[in-house]
């Protein structure tokens, strides 16, 4: 009975024994299980947490790149604003240059037509300053020829600055401290008359001159009383024998003041005694000289 109670306990313990190791293994080998899915949970978090480390530093990196680009971005705003105001002053200064440089195109242009205008004035003048000299120069022939061949001591025609000047001698006009015209310088006066006369709207005056010897004698006080005589004498016989306009006559008394050579010899003193005719440049003339020729 003992035995069999014995048996069973051996049996029962060994039976036992193979549930509890079976159960171990089993155990076990969930240990195992889990351990390793511990592992590997833990390898996975290790992991996570570096990539968690990276990323963070990424992140942190990216936000600093980020605050970078900001401030380039802000950099970049401020640069465009300052090239747009500068664009702008410059456009505006671009309109104000060409404002400008229409205004100096049209003073330019307003320059070169009055300067193309008295280009062309100036050649008028020329040409009609050309005519002058040639009505002059005529007015030298006619009167050369109306008076002949007489002595060119006695009687000199020229122009000189535009201007006629006809000089005769006191020896063809008077006698020594006389202002009575001879008859031979009368008929001289006649010849110059009809060349005057043929062209009225001429005026002249009439001078009188003198050499430096102080006069002596008679009602006359001095030279400039003579030269003054000698000058109204010749302008009456114009006047009254040959029928010149007394409105286009004047006379002047120079005495020995307007010398043409030097008084310290004869030859001197017998070029200054003379009765000088001017004829005398008229403004209204010349003017019209400068009007337009029709043709």
């Amino acid at each position: 009975m003992k035995a069999t109670y014995l048996i069973a306990a051996i049996i029962s313990v060994s039976l036992l024994s193979c549930v509890s190791s079976k159960k171990f293994k089993t155990k076990e080998a969930d240990y195992n299980k889990l351990e390793e899915r511990f592992n590997t949970l833990q390898k996975d978090m290790n992991e996570c947490g570096e990539e968690k480390a990276i990323l963070t530093r990424q992140k942190e990196a990216l936000e600093r790149e980020k605050a970078l680009m900001a401030g380039q971005i802000k950099d970049l705003g401020d640069q465009v604003e300052y090239l747009k105001a500068n664009n702008n002053a410059a456009l505006k200064q671009l309109e104000d240059l060409s404002v400008i440089t229409a205004a100096q195109a049209e003073s330019i242009k307003k320059s070169m037509e009055n300067i193309g205008a008295k280009d062309a004035y100036i050649q008028t003048l020329q040409q009609q300053m050309a005519r002058k000299d040639s009505l002059n120069m005529a007015l030298v022939m006619n009167l050369k020829g109306a008076i002949g061949n007489l002595d060119d001591k006695d009687i000199n025609i020229k122009v000189d600055k535009g201007v006629v000047y006809v000089d005769i001698s006191d020896k063809l006009l008077f006698k020594s401290g006389s202002y009575d015209v001879t008859e031979r310088a009368k008929e001289v006066l006649g010849k110059v008359a009809t060349v005057l006369k043929n062209q009225p709207e001429i005026e002249f005056m009439v001078e009188g001159h003198t050499d430096n010897v102080p006069y002596k004698g008679g009602v006359l006080l001095d030279n400039w009383d003579l030269s003054v005589k000698r000058a109204t004498a010749v302008v009456r016989i114009l006047q009254k024998q040959y029928g010149l306009d007394p409105a286009k006559m004047a006379a002047a008394g120079r005495g020995e003041y307007k010398p043409l050579e030097d008084n310290s010899t004869r030859e001197g003193k017998a070029a200054n005694r003379r009765t000088r005719i001017v004829i005398l440049p008229q403004l209204d003339q010349f003017f019209k000289l400068l009007e337009p020729q029709k043709n």
